[in-house]
């Protein structure tokens, strides 16, 4: 029987490599956790989730600052923002929450933590910094990087991606951002209202290609009345430095027109491809193509003692969905239950203001596959709660089979990341639709727009001419008394 230095060795210190070293370590398995960047967290934690957030939150309340006299209250007079105060508190969120991803926290739990460059030697053999480490099983979760277009001219000129977007010593005057995805829109609301002049270029006929028609268009008309220029179904042609800043060069595919955007700064936010570079993936016989490590339901790979999740995997790539694939991996690897993944269920959220949240089938989706459903929408300017903070815009969406059992659920509106809780349990838990309705939410809250939405679908049902023909010809109730 061969002999290894360790039971799991996991490479890749983000979402997904830290659920499975804490897992697999906390249940005795001998764990090595190797992490070629400095400081463990990942992507999410460095250049994604936490910074984005961070600033998207300053963004926010500097735009609130000027909202003054919608409130009742004085028009203050704002001072321009400086961005090197902004970047200084950025860094201090990502260390206070990088203390609960330190190497002291891992080895507690049990697990021994390495920095350096892993490259596989043979399908259980890792090379770091020269020195071979052994593992019974592997898991691959190096993540993602931002994928820069081979466009003509981009290695003449400065860029920035999510990894230096964040860590500017100043606000750009004119700010041209590549691409229409949640990164990208995100970062053109949150830019545009510390004071950027901000324009999207979209190569798409429209942004966040992937949700429904009707709420892409409101948030970009939302974006669009904060400042926002967009331009649409477009070709980049090339990308010029001039100045102290960039040019570039598109066609527009309606017209055929040629327009040149210049700007100081230029954001790529064109997706993202997997890290897979370097780790010599041949030499463990592990198949991969440029959307990432191929594995099966079970996230093994060809190798099926080598495990791969997050986002080097190329499905999901949010830092929940990798921390839900490490549980797979951990469950399969050291449980040895062959446990398989659902994405059925797996939620979404876009951190504009308002925010756009989404579980399950959208009705694009319905359309495409065929699938019978039912619409009840619900306005956010009828919940008392957005009411009473301004935050009128916006409403949810909820799409039902034949049967009323929820097929997807999407939310544009104050805080509808936590709104989509409670369709996240209720989904997952099967709860039944009659139930969802009967739930009491304190007043005035925005949960009451879930409740809400769902009533309609039972009210359509309670208060049917059936149901009232029934009771007045069992209890003679004598009908409408206005009217």
């Amino acid at each position: 029987m061969a002999k290894y230095d360790f039971d799991l060795i996991v490479i890749g210190g983000g979402a997904a490599g830290l659920t499975v070293t804490a897992g697999a370590a906390q249940l005795g398995a001998k764990t090595l956790l190797i992490e070629k960047e400095p400081n463990l967290g990942g992507d999410c934690l460095h250049y994604g989730c936490v910074p984005s957030k961070t600033l998207i939150r300053t963004a926010r309340l500097y735009h609130q600052m000027r909202r003054g006299p919608e409130f009742g209250l004085p028009q203050v007079e704002v001072p321009p923002v400086e961005f090197a105060k902004v970047r200084d508190r950025i860094r201090h969120v990502i260390n206070t929450i990088q203390k609960h991803d330190s190497p002291e926290r891992f080895c507690s739990l049990g697990a021994k933590v390495i920095f350096g460059y892993p490259e596989f030697v043979d399908e259980h053999s890792i090379s770091v910094e020269g020195k071979i480490y052994s593992g019974k099983k592997i898991c691959i979760a190096t993540g993602s990087g931002p994928m820069i277009p081979p466009i003509t001219g981009i290695k003449d000129v400065s860029y920035h991606t999510n990894k230096t977007i964040f860590f500017m010593d100043k606000l750009p005057k004119e700010l041209t951002i590549l691409g229409g995805g949640a990164i990208a829109i995100e970062m053109a609301q949150a830019f545009s209202r510390l004071g950027s002049k901000v324009t999207v270029i979209q190569r798409s006929e429209r942004i966040l290609k992937n949700e429904d028609p009707d709420f892409s268009e409101e948030i970009k008309g939302i974006l669009e009345e904060e400042g926002v220029k967009f331009f649409l179904g477009t070709k980049i042609k090339s990308i010029t430095p001039i100045g102290g800043g960039v040019r570039v060069d598109i066609g527009i595919n309606e017209t055929g027109d040629d327009i040149a955007v210049q700007s100081d700064a230029i954001l790529i936010a064109l997706g993202r491809k997997p890290n897979i570079d370097g780790l010599l993936l041949e030499k463990a016989g592990v198949d991969f193509d440029k959307q990432g490590i191929k594995v099966d339901d079970r996230l093994r790979t060809t190798q099926k003692h080598i495990y791969a999740a997050g986002d080097v995997i190329g499905k999901y790539q949010f830092t929940h969905a990798a921390g839900y694939e490490g549980g797979i991996v951990v469950t399969n690897a050291v449980f040895r239950i062959p446990r398989k993944v659902d994405y059925t269920y797996m939620p979404r959220c876009t951190y504009t203001d308002p925010e756009f949240a989404c579980i399950g089938m959208n009705e694009s989706q319905c359309k495409a596959s065929g699938t019978d459903y039912e619409l009840f929408e619900e306005s956010f300017d009828r919940n008392d709660r957005a009411i009473c903070e301004g935050a009128e815009r916006g409403e949810i969406k909820l799409l039902l089979d034949k049967s009323g059992t929820p097929l997807g659920i999407q939310i544009l509106g104050s805080r509808a990341g936590d709104l989509l809780s409670y369709w996240v349990v209720g989904l997952k838990g099967r709860v039944k639709t009659s139930t969802l309705a009967q739930a009491v939410h304190p007043y005035p809250t925005f949960g009451e727009i879930n409740k809400r939405v769902v009533g309609a679908f039972i009210s359509k049902k309670v208060f049917s001419d059936r149901v009232k023909k029934g009771l007045k010809f069992f209890f003679n109730l004598k009908g409408r008394a206005c009217g």
